[in-house]
């Protein structure tokens, strides 16, 4: 028996190998463009539509112009009110403020230890005379209000010529046809501490500056010589012929003296910055000079200080080594470094000062750098500049904005405005201000500066002895700049005083002399 079985076929379908050839080219398929579409005619736009459209695109454009003009004046007038109103209003021929003399008697100006140093007095006719009570003492800061203004009387005018005073007050003089006492100045600088500089810097030429480190208040500000304030009316003609002694001029902002040795900081941190790490295996033989080309640098009187180290060379004020630190260091660096700290340009303060002068730059011969390096050839510097370094130094790298003016205050002691501590420049690491605070601690310690240790304070400082070139010879003039309390710094100073000789002998005694008088009640009263 057959079993039944279901065939299922299967079609056998060959498939034909066909070659490729890869060198023929592959046809590409033409695409058919796109039809392009018809544009269709617009329509004719009407004229008087066209011309509108055109005059408001033009009022649009003008509309900009005079938004742009509006916020530009704006800007300006907010500009104006911030940073040039007091400028102006205090300027010496802004005759707008002369007005108010029929209206307001001139403000007084007080001392931070509430001292009048300049006053109207008014007698019983109504004539008015300005007062100054110290009389020489303040003359160059506080300046003087007849034959032109100079000091504070010329920069605070406006403020001295206006009046805050209540309504009532204003009222009542007003019905009195009496004029209004106009607002008090009151200034950073402390009045026995200004007459024990005055003192101190006796006889000699010269300026002191004496600034409170961690705020920038000017505490203190000499200048020799000098002039009387009360006056300076029948005294102008001499005082403007006087060339020889120049005694309108502020030396201590306004003079330019080569800073000595004292500029030795300047070329120590600057060496610093060049030798982090192995600026304390510096050393140098010192033979009393050294020369290079035609140069020849010698130490204070001939001194011979040996084997010396960086800080043993700023300690002893040896010459010799830090001609050879200017001849290494990088000058445009070096200016670089001066310029931070205010060289060639103006200082940030409210009376006219000078620009000291850094003049070294890339391609210096080996002279000027090292005359450089130690506060001679051309650089120059006023005695307000070198004390802002010291103070810089003194408060750990900070420089902090100096300011003159405290506050203003109505007649009647009502505040007005006050001025209050700023930083004006971080200028070095507190690293680098303790390795140069503990330079000048030394000095005093055993160095040129010795004659301040040992007292109920403590001192640190630098001393300087600038030669300059006079008719009939060198000159020397003598500098000290240093702080006091150095755990917690509280005055730091700049001394000058011209033709004194060393720093050790004219300087460090007149430093030495305000000291005393500050912490130790020498000076009737402190």
């Amino acid at each position: 028996m057959k079993k039944n079985t279901t065939t299922t076929e299967t079609e056998d379908i060959q498939i034909r190998d066909i070659p490729i050839d890869e060198e023929r080219p592959r046809k590409k398929r033409k695409l058919s463009p796109k039809p392009k579409k018809k544009k269709e005619p617009k329509d004719d736009i009407p004229p008087e539509v066209s011309e509108r459209k055109r005059r408001n695109r033009n009022l649009v454009q003008v509309s900009y112009i005079f938004v742009f003009m509006f916020l530009s004046l704006a800007g300006y007038l907010v500009h104006f009110n911030l940073k040039k109103a007091d400028e102006i209003n205090s300027h010496v021929n802004n005759t707008k403020q002369e007005s108010k003399q029929e209206m307001i008697i001139r403000g007084s100006i007080l001392s931070a230890d509430g001292e009048i140093l300049a006053g109207t007095n008014v007698d019983e006719a109504g004539n008015e005379t300005r007062l100054y009570p110290f009389e020489n003492v303040f003359s160059h800061v506080v300046g003087y209000a007849s034959n032109g203004k100079a000091g504070i009387e010329s920069t605070s005018n406006f403020d001295l010529m206006s009046s805050h005073a209540s309504i009532l007050d204003q009222i009542r003089e007003q019905n009195l046809e009496s004029k209004v006492r106009g607002d008090n100045v009151v200034l950073t600088l402390d009045s026995r501490l200004q007459k024990a500089c005055y003192d101190a810097l006796g006889s000699y030429n010269g300026a002191v500056v004496v600034i409170e480190p961690d705020t920038g208040k000017i505490l203190a500000m000499v200048s020799k010589p000098d002039f009387n304030p009360n006056t300076i009316e029948g005294d102008w003609d001499s005082l403007i012929s006087d060339s020889s002694n120049s005694s309108l001029f502020n030396r201590a902002a306004q003079g330019q003296y080569p800073p000595g040795s004292t500029f030795k900081i300047m070329t120590t941190l600057a060496y610093l910055r060049e030798h982090p790490d192995d600026y304390q295996s510096y050393r140098y033989d010192c033979g009393g000079s050294i020369s290079k080309d035609d140069v020849r640098i010698t130490c204070y009187g001939g001194e011979v200080h040996g084997h010396v180290n960086l800080e043993e060379s700023f300690v002893h004020s040896c010459n010799g080594a830090y001609a050879k630190i200017g001849m290494d260091l990088d000058d445009g660096d070096f200016r670089k470094l001066c310029e931070e700290f205010q060289f060639n340009t103006s200082l940030p303060i409210e009376l006219p000062s000078a620009k000291s002068l850094f003049t070294l730059d890339k391609g210096a011969s080996y002279g000027e750098e090292m005359m450089t390096a130690i506060g001679q050839g051309n650089t120059v510097a006023s005695p307000l500049q070198m004390a802002l370094i010291t103070a810089t130094v003194a408060n750990g790298g900070s420089m902090m904005r100096p300011y003159f003016i405290d506050h203003i205050e109505t007649y009647d002691g009502n505040m007005v405005k006050q001025n209050k501590p700023t930083v004006y420049k971080e200028l070095m690491s507190a690293d680098e201000a303790g390795i140069l605070r503990g330079f000048m601690e030394k000095t005093v310690e055993e160095g040129t500066a010795s004659a301040l240790s040992g007292q109920s304070y403590s001192a640190a400082g630098k001393t300087g002895s600038a030669e300059y070139e006079t008719g009939s010879g060198k000159e020397t003039h003598s500098w000290f700049v240093g702080y006091t309390n150095v755990n917690d710094p509280e005055l730091a100073i700049a001394v000058i005083a011209e033709n004194g000789g060393s720093g050790s002998s004219a300087a460090v005694p007149i430093a030495k002399q305000i000291f005393d008088a500050y912490y130790n009640n020498y000076y009737s009263g402190y």
